[in-house]
């Protein structure tokens, strides 16, 4: 994880623009759109000290996505303060990158920041996201499960909750989601 180079422009761009990468969202990205998303997360990191890293890879310094917290915007009804979420570019799937790197945000947002929870949602048909979140340790809300705001006429706009406490992460609960349908899932 680290700060946002003019570097990593192009490559960012081109996520937003992949069909597969952008799947769960309501459209795909245009140049304008990443560029002022970049913007955002740079601003938010100057300002705070934490937000959105972006993400590469250690053996070749490759860009391959960003992970990070983010504020929960007002206007969706989770009960919590801070987003930890992620995204990589479909070639990075499946290595583990993006548990690591959900994980070492977690890491900020525990150890460093003392947030007292951090909640993950995605779309309901977004599996991959969600066994990430359970790989990281987030645990199933379904109390907390809610239709996008933003996106009322979107067929994903059904969205998925998890969190963890800041409790659960100290005692390593990181993974030990109890099995769907048993007492706790």
């Amino acid at each position: 994880m680290r700060r946002w180079v003019a570097d990593d422009r192009a490559p960012f761009a081109a996520l937003g623009a992949d069909p597969a990468v952008m799947e769960h969202f309501p459209s795909l990205h245009d140049r304008a759109t990443s560029e002022a998303t970049i913007e955002r997360f740079e601003r938010h990191l100057s300002e705070h000290g934490w937000g959105v890293w972006a993400l590469e890879r250690t053996d070749t310094g490759e860009f391959i996505g960003f992970t990070g917290l983010t504020p929960v915007p007002e206007d969706v009804p989770v009960a919590s303060d801070v987003e930890v979420g992620w995204r990589l570019a479909r070639r990075h799937w499946g290595h583990g990158f993006a548990s690591e790197a959900a994980t070492a945000a977690l890491g900020v947002a525990f150890d460093d920041l003392g947030l007292p929870d951090v909640v993950s949602f995605t779309s309901h048909a977004n599996v991959r996201s969600q066994a990430v979140m359970r790989r990281i340790g987030l645990r199933r809300r379904p109390d907390a499960d809610f239709d996008h705001p933003r996106f009322p006429d979107w067929p994903g706009r059904r969205h998925v909750v998890y969190g963890v406490t800041a409790e659960q992460w100290r005692e390593g609960a990181r993974g030990a989601e109890p099995p769907a349908g048993t007492v706790g899932s």
